[in-house]
């Protein structure tokens, strides 16, 4: 994305929010910063200081964006189901815009609007059988699961966008010993199929199984 030249005749909040939110989905959050983002908008710092007060300001306005557009899925009557099904929202619903993962895992930043995810996930498993506190480690335990699920996701699909070459994994599992790792072997060349396939769904059930059951 090249920056822009001239000051445009009238910028906007709106207008910042969306150059900031182009920025980070080309470049990645690391590359927002204020200067940056002036120059992208043809204006001096200052200029977008007088709509946002500070980089965390703007990051929570383009949560909040994102947190009004997300779809509240019809909850099923089963306390699990209706855990599983927000679960999945949630998953959804992020993974279309992973850039959101990194901000909620870097900083202590979130949409209010998104707070219907956790409100719902914890009051099924407290309806499920589990105290207060231990349904705020299941849904803790879910979250980690599904933004760990993201974000690797996304990282491998960025890689091999950008670079075609067989990774250092495809190396060594093409030369894997069969004596040594039967188990891997067997599986070899299967590996990035079946590494690549969207489990996300089948894992979060053994999850909810498990936390429900123990916790």
């Amino acid at each position: 994305m090249g920056s822009r030249t001239g000051r445009p005749p009238r910028l906007s909040r709106a207008q910042i929010v969306a150059i900031a939110r182009e920025l980070i989905e080309t470049h990645g959050v690391e590359a927002l910063t204020m200067r940056r983002l002036a120059t992208e908008l043809g204006v001096t710092p200052m200029a977008v200081y007088h709509h946002v007060r500070d980089k965390d300001e703007l990051l929570l306005l383009l949560l909040d964006e994102a947190a009004t557009g997300m779809q509240r899925p019809d909850l099923p009557d089963n306390p699990r189901e209706q855990l599983i099904v927000a679960a999945l929202a949630m998953h959804d619903t992020l993974a279309r815009v992973p850039w959101i993962v990194e901000v909620l895992t870097a900083d202590d930043l979130f949409s209010p609007a998104a707070l219907w995810y956790p409100e719902t996930i914890i009051d099924a498993a407290m309806t499920s059988g589990l105290t207060a506190d231990n349904a705020v480690h299941a849904y803790r335990t879910v979250w980690y699961y599904t933004i760990g699920e993201i974000l690797a996701r996304a990282s491998a699909t960025r890689r091999r966008a950008t670079d075609t070459r067989a990774t250092f994994r495809e190396q060594t599992f093409a030369n894997i010993d069969s004596a040594e790792l039967p188990r891997l072997a067997a599986v070899a060349d299967r590996w990035a199929k079946l590494t690549e396939m969207d489990t996300y769904e089948h894992g979060l059930r053994a999850l909810v199984d498990g936390l429900l059951t123990r916790l």
